[in-house]
């Protein structure tokens, strides 16, 4: 993959499946994400924005433009274009993403191997609108869980409208926010119990890239705190400093 490409969910599944790690991926399915869809690769059916949406010439845009700019480039939000939109559209893209490491490890990280979620000397409960009380739970219980509870908000069109015309709540920013301070247990989990095995399979490039276009976008719209990136702050900050160098040769504010 080129540095400055943003992974996209066929890109992603090309590396992977070329690396070994996935053997067989789904295609990508429509926001109702039919059964029939379901295969193995991921750990819930991938997703994409209805055709003919809101969302279709921001798409083409960025289809436009893919591989032409460096990555922090490409996360930022297209001129003209509703940074609402950008971000939903964005977060479709990269619940694909964080979808298909999820099931990259479903081997790897089982409820024997990981009988607990967390990231070093972190560990996260989990806890949403019907479980009030956090909870305890093994590190793939939490990635389906926590993937579920993504695509039912992202699915949810009085949060994520796809109608032309249809405002976003005024909620949005706020809700994203939680979504990517959870999306990024995912990966802190991963970087901390199978980094290695990842590496033992070549995936551990993909894996970076990919963590790297989140902290970008994150960054960029200022989504997740750097309290919140507290157990993969070595690594954030490489990234960052990369970005600020970006944008420095480019006569740009450094983040």
């Amino acid at each position: 993959l080129k540095s400055g490409t943003v992974l996209d969910f066929e890109l992603l599944c090309s590396a992977l499946i070329s690396s070994g790690v996935v053997a067989v991926v789904a295609n990508s399915g429509a926001m109702d994400m039919p059964g029939d869809d379901r295969r193995m690769g991921t750990l819930l059916p991938p997703m994409k924005m209805p055709a003919n949406s809101r969302y279709s010439a921001l798409i083409q845009q960025r289809h436009n433009t893919l591989g032409s700019l460096e990555l922090w480039q490409q996360v930022k939000c297209p001129g003209g274009a509703s940074e609402e939109e950008w971000i939903a559209l964005s977060t479709v893209d990269m619940f694909n993403e964080i979808n298909l490491l999820a099931g990259a490890v479903q081997d790897l990280c089982t409820n024997t191997t990981c009988p607990e979620m967390n990231a070093g000397l972190y560990t996260f409960q989990w806890a949403d609108e019907t479980t009030q009380v956090p909870v305890k739970l093994s590190a793939p219980q939490y990635f389906e869980r926590l993937l579920k509870w993504v695509e039912k908000q992202l699915t949810d069109e009085t949060f994520v409208p796809v109608e032309p015309g249809v405002p976003f709540p005024p909620t949005f920013k706020k809700g994203m926010k939680v979504i990517y301070k959870r999306l990024f247990r995912i990966y802190a989990h991963i970087f901390h119990a199978h980094y290695q095995e990842m590496m033992e399979v070549d995936a551990d490039a993909h894996l970076n890239h990919s963590f790297q276009h989140f902290v970008f976008f994150v960054k960029e719209f200022q989504l997740v705190t750097d309290q919140e990136l507290e157990p993969l702050k070595d690594l954030v900050k490489m990234y960052v400093e990369k970005m600020n160098e970006g944008k420095r040769a480019k006569g740009e504010a450094a983040s």
